[in-house]
């Protein structure tokens, strides 16, 4: 018995594989919006009823796959910061770095993330702390420079409510850490996000294209910014 059901869970792990690569490449000719479980199946051969069973809808197909790409972002933009060594600047680049090379090699997944919202999907709680592994793997590398971290420009005090926030962010994540160095984390992860973006979807076509030195000034800016030590 324990065999015959250890080969059909193997089954269903492998078919399950089957339909998500699929939809990926749908993703990839049509896009998220008309992503369709029924062409799904048409393309695996499998009656529409059989992948009903797997994926009870086109958004709980739509979350498996946001979650694989929000975990496999965080695993690469975290080993990529724990490969560079102890230096907080040398972590930094490795980190923003990885977001952008995830980027290219997976331009639909990053649009899937990032890009149009799919009109009537609403991401399910689950998604977040996925989404949170890449921001909480730049924040670790400012955390981890706290006392080394150069004096950077004076920063306006933030506001009653963002300061809750930030307070809120820095006694879960980053205890110690000002509340000014979260906001500028903060800002340097949405600025890396919103480039990548600019770059992947050609918003930079005819201006700035390569961009390859622009990225590494900006990261640059941003470790300065965040007073961050080293060369």
């Amino acid at each position: 018995m324990a065999a015959i059901q250890g080969a059909r869970e193997r089954a269903r792990v492998e078919l399950t594989r089957e339909i998500k690569e699929e939809a990926r490449r749908q993703l990839a000719d049509q896009g998220a919006q008309q992503l369709s479980l029924r062409a799904v199946a048409r393309a695996l051969g499998m009656a529409s009823s059989a992948v009903y069973r797997y994926f009870p809808s086109r958004d709980d197909l739509l979350t498996a796959l946001i979650m694989d790409a929000y975990l496999e972002l965080g695993e690469h933009a975290e080993h990529a910061v724990a490969a560079a060594g102890p230096a907080p600047r040398a972590r930094w680049r490795a980190g923003c770095g990885a977001v952008r090379d995830w980027a290219r090699s997976k331009p639909h997944e990053y649009a899937l993330l990032y890009g149009t919202p799919v009109p009537g999907y609403h991401a399910p709680p689950e998604t977040i702390a996925a989404a949170a592994r890449v921001p909480l793997a730049l924040l670790g590398v400012v955390r981890d420079a706290a006392g080394r971290l150069a004096p950077a420009a004076a920063a306006a005090t933030p506001p009653g409510p963002l300061s809750s926030q930030l307070s809120q962010i820095a006694q879960e994540f980053a205890p110690g850490l000002p509340i000014t160095v979260v906001a500028r984390t903060v800002m340097a992860w949405t600025q890396l996000f919103g480039m990548v973006g600019f770059e992947l979807f050609g918003h930079l076509n005819g201006t700035i294209e390569p961009a390859d030195h622009f990225f590494g000034y900006a990261v640059e800016e941003w470790a300065d910014t965040l007073g961050l030590p080293g060369n």
